[in-house]
C-alpha cells in the first residue's frame, strides 16, 4: 500500500465529507472526531455517499437513504455482510494521507 496525499488539512470542513479520486477510485473522506476514508460508492445504486449527512459515526446515503459506519464501512441496515472497503488516514503538515 502507498501513502497518497488527497487534500490540505482544513480542506474538509468537521462533520462533513468530500470524495476524491484516489488511483481511479472514488473514496470519501470523513472529518468527524478525526478523519475516516472508505469507497465512496454506495453499494445500492453506485451513487456517492460522501456529501451524506453523519450523525455520530453513521454516515446517510443521500439517494436512499442506506446508512454506512465511517469507522468500519459497514452497512447497518437492510442486508447483513455489505461493508465498504476502508482505509487508513493520516494527518501530516501538508495535508490528509490515505493508505491506498
Amino acid at each position: 500500500m502507498v501513502w497518497t496525499k488527497v487534500a490540505d488539512k482544513g480542506k474538509i470542513p468537521s462533520g462533513k465529507g468530500e470524495e476524491f479520486d484516489v488511483d481511479g477510485k472514488k473514496i470519501a473522506i470523513f472529518n468527524k472526531d478525526g478523519y475516516y476514508a472508505l469507497d465512496a460508492m454506495c453499494a445500492h445504486q453506485n451513487n456517492s455517499i460522501a456529501c451524506g449527512e453523519i450523525e455520530g459515526d453513521i454516515v446517510e446515503c443521500p439517494y436512499h437513504s442506506w446508512h454506512y459506519n465511517i469507522k468500519t464501512g459497514d452497512l447497518q441496515d437492510y442486508l447483513k455482510g455489505i461493508k465498504q472497503q476502508t482505509y487508513k488516514v493520516e494527518v501530516k503538515d501538508d495535508g490528509i494521507y490515505i493508505d491506498i
